[in-house]
């Protein structure tokens, strides 16, 4: 299938939900939970709605006899067409937190890999709904931030901005010290995808997730960062798959100093 096939099928997705979030303005009306989704956690009706909407957008793709399968942060593994070797990885809120709250950064992700590992992702998308920006890429075409290419290379030696996500404070407060004294700033805005982007597009100059994260977080931003110029590295650097219950910790810079230095503040480093 064409990557433009995936790219109008995620543009037509974020529409919809688009059109989700502005009907439902206040955090009463987001304040709905529906039990616990395939990823482990409590899953808002919002969360629900838009994996529909998404699985819909794929249906429609299926319907010209394309196989796939989808790994989804709430429904786990949804087969199209028998499946087949082609994985498309579903993020249908990064940041529900931030939605639930109305804080207005949260994203849409959509991977799609020919294999089982995130070394095999070809196209990455994610919709920024705050911001109303679109990052995606295609593996060795480059990424992009609406239609301007993401050209910036890696940084230079400093680290001025890290984002740091998963944020929980018992397992933010050890990275503290190793950062004391090289980092000048950090940032937390409640979506991994977005963060990953970021780095990507040089807002940020590192990513940390103190957190360990899950593949629907990161599945497409990775490509888009790494496309962009920047070092990304989830888990101790082996292939990761994109197993639900698989979690790992994702370190990214826009230098080899910089990763270096992000690397050793882990606790376990």
């Amino acid at each position: 299938m064409a990557n433009s096939e995936w790219l109008e099928a995620c543009r037509r997705a974020v529409e919809r939900q688009a059109e989700l979030f502005r009907a439902s303005e206040t955090t009463a009306d987001r304040n709905h939970y529906e039990g616990i989704g395939e990823g482990g956690d409590h899953t808002l009706r919002l969360d629900r709605q838009c994996e529909d909407i998404v699985l819909e957008e794929l249906d429609r793709l299926a319907a010209g006899g394309q196989a796939f399968t989808v790994i989804s942060e709430e429904k786990g593994t949804v087969e199209f067409n028998g499946g087949g070797s082609v994985r498309v990885v579903v993020d249908p809120i990064d940041g529900s937190l931030n939605v639930r709250r109305t804080l207005p950064c949260h994203s849409l992700s959509v991977a799609v890999a020919t294999g089982e590992t995130m070394d095999t992702v070809e196209f990455g998308f994610v919709h920024d709904f705050g911001a109303g920006e679109e990052f995606r890429s295609v593996a060795g075409q480059g990424a992009f931030l609406n239609d301007r290419p993401l050209r910036e290379g890696p940084g230079g030696e400093g680290i001025e901005i890290v984002g740091i996500e998963g944020a929980e404070p018992g397992a933010f407060l050890p990275y503290l010290e190793g950062m004391v004294g090289s980092v000048y700033r950090l940032r937390c805005l409640g979506s991994l995808a977005l963060s990953v982007c970021y780095l990507g597009a040089a807002r940020f100059d590192g990513v940390v997730t103190p957190h360990p994260c899950r593949s629907v977080d990161v599945a497409a931003a990775q490509l888009i960062a790494r496309e962009a110029g920047a070092l990304v590295e989830m888990g101790s650097g082996e292939p990761v798959g994109f197993e639900l219950d698989r979690r790992f910790t994702v370190v990214g810079a826009r230098s080899q100093s910089g990763l270096d230095l992000l690397r050793a503040c882990r606790p376990e480093a």
